[in-house]
């Protein structure tokens, strides 16, 4: 068996070992490491670990975070691979068209897309996801995606169907910024 993925969610430290983690490296050009264990301590391998065992070529994702690190000179961010990626794009999309049911399609075409969002930077830099501080964009971009599969294949349920789903999603995300409640202050009149 000559794996390309390894997918880690036992909760088990140090389960990816030195030894796993180089045959990896031989039998794969940028071989993809998934030690998604929560919380950090639980991670079947660190994200340094990855790295130095695979000669930096791994493309890494915890379900924890790791800082970034340097490498025999080269930069890495290593990515969070975790639901915080998909499920706000397609809670987004199921709001906004009133999607029923939920079906494993919805949450197929949500990874596609977020797959389609993972630039060569992303992979340069160790990363398989885009950067967690573009979480707001790329679950915008899920949630259309969503939407315009669900209105094709009859899963929506609001009508009339919108002509830029788009911007059917933008008015429907969550803005933490309030506007200034504080009433503007009253000068009361002086009385003689």
């Amino acid at each position: 068996i000559k794996p390309t993925t390894l997918i880690g969610a036992a909760a088990v430290s140090g389960v990816f070992t030195e030894e796993i983690l180089r045959d990896m490296a031989k039998f794969n050009e940028r071989p993809v490491i998934m030690a998604l264990s929560n919380p950090t301590s639980l991670a079947e391998c660190t994200a340094e670990q990855a790295y130095k065992f695979t000669d930096g070529r791994c493309v890494f994702a915890s379900g924890s975070p790791f800082d970034p690190l340097t490498y025999k000179g080269q930069n890495f961010e290593p990515g969070q691979g975790n639901n915080s990626y998909i499920f706000p794009g397609v809670a987004l999309a199921v709001v906004s068209a009133g999607i029923r049911p939920i079906t494993n399609e919805v949450f197929l075409k949500a990874a596609q897309s977020l797959a389609n969002q993972v630039t060569e930077k992303d992979i340069a830099v160790g990363r398989v996801y885009p950067p967690l501080e573009q979480i707001r964009e790329v679950s915008l971009e899920i949630a259309t995606k969503v939407t315009e599969y669900a209105y094709r294949a009859g899963l929506a349920t609001h009508y009339p169907e919108p002509v830029d789903k788009k911007e059917l999603i933008k008015k429907n995300v969550y803005d933490p910024n309030y506007s200034e409640f504080i009433p503007e202050p009253y000068e009361y009149p002086e009385f003689k």
